[in-house]
């Protein structure tokens, strides 16, 4: 999706561009209860687990909600780094519907990433190829597994004219990959889980039978 709806015009922001993709992946054999437990247990290593978060750390949890900090690397024809801040939310809907909300309240361009030189740029003064980040999750239990969907909206700044056609579709591809590598990465992980759940549930029932 690359306009604010399915079908309807892109919304015009002043010195800026709005990058609204949406995605979806299913997950078999795992349960909404354990996806949920996952994502709240990993709050703070998404770098072990996304190739694009190059490192993270939880800066806080209250109940729900959380604070985390991600180092992201976006890369197609040039590789720009950033430090970031994001504040996430889940929600629990049902006994078989969740969500949860993303906001970043931080994004700063990284000049010189992974050296002794390493400094954030000022605001106004990066590329400008990120500038806010929004992303919306729902989880649904469904027959079979969990189906895991995201909506991600980003902002950018405007691209003057002569420059448009070399800059414009770098800047959607890259938010476009993104999500792509998201999802990819969370399928897989998640998939790699369910062993682990599968294991912990059979020891469980062994240990109720066992203390009957």
């Amino acid at each position: 999706i690359a306009s604010f709806a399915p079908g309807a015009p892109e919304p015009s922001v002043p010195d800026g561009r709005i990058h609204h993709w949406a995605g979806a992946v299913f997950i078999p054999g795992v349960t909404l209860d354990h996806v949920l437990k996952y994502l709240n247990q990993r709050a703070g290593r998404e770098s072990d687990a996304f190739d694009d978060v190059l490192s993270s750390r939880l800066i806080s949890r209250d109940g729900d909600r959380l604070r985390v900090y991600m180092k992201l690397r976006r890369e197609s024809v040039i590789t720009v780094t950033y430090n970031t801040e994001h504040d996430v939310l889940y929600r629990r809907i049902n006994d078989t519907r969740a969500s949860s909300r993303s906001v970043a309240t931080k994004i700063a361009e990284l000049e010189g990433a992974g050296t002794p030189q390493e400094r954030e740029k000022p605001v106004g003064n990066d590329h400008g190829f990120l500038w806010r980040l929004n992303a919306y999750w729902r989880y649904e239990q469904v027959k079979g597994g969990v189906l895991i969907e995201c909506e991600s909206v980003s902002l950018s700044r405007g691209v003057p004219v002569l420059l448009r056609p070399f800059v414009t579709g770098t800047v959607e591809r890259i938010a476009r990959e993104s999500l792509q590598k998201t999802l990819v990465s969370l399928r897989t992980e998640l998939a790699k889980s369910r062993p682990v759940a599968a294991r912990r549930a059979q020891a469980e029932l062994a240990d109720g039978y066992g203390s009957r």
